[in-house]
């Protein structure tokens, strides 16, 4: 049941993007994606610091840092695909084609992020580690909080496109389903990759998020100002994740 209630929330985060996106204008989408990055920045940094590394470190037994940085250098790279629509890039151009790199490395970034859930939900042990008993729900939050802004911010882009709304509908579809697949790869990984650290999938996502979450925080103000608004959203996202661990 926790399973299909985890799969409904990261199809839904997505669907309710497209939804606020068909219903509200454009100038306004702009600011809730705004708003929304803040917070879910605020909130990555801050379970990346507060709850994953210093586990990872504590328990891993590969050199942790090592694939943080891979992590933060994998989604430096698809970005350069994506154009950065994970923290609020969006670079419209009326009429223009269907963006294929953006959307496939969207989808790759989001079938990363579900494998470490798949991996907590299927509760490997490794000899080392041991924090996947239970399932934890602060990387599913994490990754709930950061899908709802960037589908905003790819269904305001593809509305833009010079393509229907049915067409529209369909890859919003594809990319909500791409986390559940990589959550379901993880769940069944023991069978699939037996000895494998799984612990390693969730270091490359936190370097992952380390990147978006530090990026969408200095890029969330107009020039290099903090906008009150935003600096208390920052903060808001921030104080959860703290209270939450």
């Amino acid at each position: 049941m926790e399973i299909a209630l985890i799969v409904f929330g990261l199809i839904a985060s997505v669907l309710i993007g497209g939804v606020l996106v068909s219903v509200l204008q454009r100038s306004k989408n702009e600011q809730l994606i705004k708003l929304m990055l803040a917070f879910s920045g605020g909130f990555l940094l801050s379970i990346a610091f507060i709850h994953f590394i210093p586990e990872l470190y504590e328990e891993a037994n590969f050199n942790v840092g090592v694939y943080i940085l891979i992590g933060f250098l994998i989604q430096l790279v698809l970005e350069l695909f994506s154009g950065g629509i994970e923290h609020g890039h969006i670079h419209i151009h009326e009429g223009a084609k269907l963006p294929i790199a953006l959307i496939v490395a969207l989808s790759m970034h989001a079938f990363l992020e579900g494998i470490p859930l798949g991996t907590q939900l299927g509760g490997i042990e490794t000899a080392t580690s041991h924090h996947h008993q239970g399932y934890d729900h602060t990387l599913f939050l994490g990754i709930l909080f950061h899908r709802l802004p960037v589908a905003i911010a790819l269904m305001t882009l593809l509305f833009a496109a010079k393509v229907s709304k049915s067409q529209a509908w369909l890859v919003l579809g594809v990319f909500a389903i791409t986390a559940p697949i990589g959550l379901f790869i993880g769940l069944n990984s023991m069978d699939l990759m037996k000895g494998f650290d799984f612990n390693i999938i969730l270091a490359i996502v936190v370097g992952m998020f380390l990147h978006i979450s530090t990026t969408i925080i200095f890029e969330t103000s107009e020039n290099h100002k903090f906008n009150f608004l935003k600096l208390i959203t920052i903060f808001a996202g921030c104080s959860i994740a703290f209270l939450m661990h």
